[in-house]
C-alpha cells in the first residue's frame, strides 16, 4: 500500500472471528484513528441487522477501519454509513469495471444482486467501518441467489490488494470532505447519484416486524430514507431493511 496521512497502520491477518470486533476492541483501548484490520477469513463475520457474513477463505475483501471524527457533531455521524457506501461503490466501479450502485443504506449492488455489505458501528467517540465484498467467490460458493461477486460479474480486475488500496483511497477522500463544516452536503449529493433505491417501489421491513410499502423518493439530510406510502403519507426512516419491488411508475 502507498503511504497515507490517515491510514497509519494496516494489519493483515489470516483469520479472525470479526474484523469489526477486533477494531472495536482496539478503539475501547484508546487506539488512535487510522487502524485498518484486513482478514483473509472471518469465522464470525457480522453484517447489518445482526446478520452473519459468510465467505470461503481467500475469496472476499474483508476489512474494518477505525475513525475518530472528534470535531464532527454526533448529529452528523448518521452520514458515515452513506459515506462508506459511496467510497466502496466508487472504488469498485473505477477499479473493477462493474456498474456498482447502492441500496439504502449501504449495500453495494450489481443489478439487483448484492456484491458487498457494510457495517458501521459507534464505539464511544470512535466509529468502526466494516466492509465485506465478494471478489473471487464462485456462483456455487455464494450464500444466496441474491448475492454476486466480481468474478461472477466478469470484472476487469479481481485483485484484492489493488481493490483495498482503491477503497481506502476513496474512504480517505470522502472522509476528509465530510469532516469539513457542511461536508454532509457533498456526501449526500454523491450518495444520491449512486443510490438505486431512490425512485423505486419498496417494501421496508421495520423494527418490530412491521412492514411499510411505498415509493422511495429521496434520502434526507440525516441519511434517512424518504418514503411516500400508498396512502400518500411521507415518512422518513432511519432504520429498516429495504426490498426493491419494481421501478416507480
Amino acid at each position: 500500500m502507498r503511504s497515507s496521512p490517515l491510514w497509519r497502520e494496516v494489519r493483515v491477518v489470516a483469520e479472525t472471528a470479526s474484523t469489526n470486533a477486533d477494531v472495536a476492541a482496539a478503539a475501547r483501548q484508546g487506539e488512535p484513528e487510522g487502524l485498518v484490520v484486513v482478514a483473509d477469513h472471518q469465522s464470525a463475520g457480522r453484517g447489518r441487522l445482526d446478520r452473519s457474513w459468510v465467505a470461503p477463505p481467500g475469496t472476499a475483501l474483508m476489512f474494518s477501519a477505525l475513525l475518530r471524527p472528534a470535531e464532527v457533531p454526533l448529529a452528523r455521524w448518521s452520514c458515515l454509513p452513506l459515506l462508506a457506501g459511496v467510497a466502496v461503490a466508487t472504488a469498485t466501479r473505477e477499479t473493477c469495471g462493474v456498474d456498482a450502485t447502492l441500496k439504502w443504506p449501504n449495500d453495494v449492488l450489481v443489478g439487483e444482486r448484492k456484491l458487498a455489505g457494510l457495517l458501521t458501528e459507534r464505539v464511544g467517540d470512535a466509529a468502526v467501518l466494516g466492509v465485506g465484498l465478494n471478489v473471487t467467490t464462485t456462483a456455487e460458493e455464494l450464500p444466496t441467489p441474491a448475492a454476486t461477486s466480481l468474478l461472477v460479474e466478469g470484472a476487469t480486475s479481481a485483485d484484492r490488494e489493488r481493490l483495498l488500496d482503491a477503497v481506502l483511497d476513496a474512504l480517505e477522500h470522502r472522509y476528509a470532505s465530510w469532516r469539513r463544516p457542511g461536508g454532509e452536503v457533498a456526501t449526500l449529493y454523491a450518495y444520491r447519484e449512486l443510490c438505486a433505491t431512490i425512485g423505486r417501489s419498496v417494501r421496508v421491513l421495520l423494527p418490530g416486524d412491521r412492514v411499510l410499502d411505498g415509493v422511495a423518493t429521496d434520502v434526507g439530510a440525516t441519511g434517512a430514507l424518504v418514503v411516500r406510502t400508498l396512502d400518500g403519507t411521507v415518512r422518513e426512516l432511519a432504520a429498516g431493511d429495504v426490498v426493491h419491488v419494481r421501478p416507480a411508475e
